[in-house]
């Protein structure tokens, strides 16, 4: 099986922050330049699908569905499945701009991974969500295509490949998001999955662990 993980293209989040006290986070819009870079990783994502049939599992957010839109893919989707655990993870509703710093900084102490948001989730939350779906995923027939497409979000992305290789905790949070609309390939290769290149690293691992 290969699965090939792609963030959103530039959402409205992305560039105005106080975004998210008027809009609820499943509705942000992709912004121009978002839309540019899905119209414009169209074609190279065509190339790294090959022609192979492909299912497709998108987060129900509207700026994955508007990227999952733009890059044209459609014909070499063998099926679309909206796939609400492979959405972001999830704050609380609308959020004060106060309160909202608040919650960074005291996240950033606490760890990206345990730390529970106020009426939202942990990483750890979001991380036993996507361990279903790969469960779910792995149990799939023959029938189902060897190829799949994930159009996800920057966290739930970095979860998945940590449930995936089995990364620790402390590796999951040295690591950054991919940029908006960048994607990674992991494939299993004789009973190993692969990563295609490294997700970049804003802190040395403090158990020394590095990416596979």
């Amino acid at each position: 099986m290969r699965i090939i993980l792609l963030r959103h293209a530039e959402s409205l989040g992305n560039v105005d922050e106080l975004a998210y006290t008027r809009i609820p986070d499943h509705a942000l819009p992709l912004t121009d330049a978002g839309r540019e870079q899905a119209k414009l990783a169209g074609p190279e994502l065509k190339e790294v699908l090959g022609g192979q049939r492909t299912a497709v599992y998108v987060s129900p957010y509207l700026r994955t569905r508007e990227t999952l839109r733009l890059l044209d893919i459609r014909e070499a989707c063998e099926r679309i499945v909206p796939e609400p655990r492979l959405r972001e993870q999830d704050w609380g509703n609308l959020q004060d701009p106060l309160e909202q710093e608040v919650q960074k900084q005291r996240r950033h102490e606490f760890g990206h991974f345990f730390y529970r948001l106020p009426f939202g989730e942990s990483g750890a939350d979001v991380d036993d969500r996507v361990a279903a779906f790969l469960s779910e995923l792995a149990a799939c027939g023959e029938d189902h295509p060897e190829t799949v497409l994930v159009v996800s979000h920057g966290l739930t992305i970095r979860l998945l490949c940590r449930r995936l290789f089995g990364w620790s905790i402390e590796l999951f949070e040295s690591l950054s998001n991919p940029k908006t609309c960048e994607y990674r390939v992991v494939e299993r290769v004789d009973g190993k999955w692969t990563l295609d290149h490294p997700f970049r690293q804003w802190r040395d691992s403090p158990d020394g662990e590095t990416q596979v």
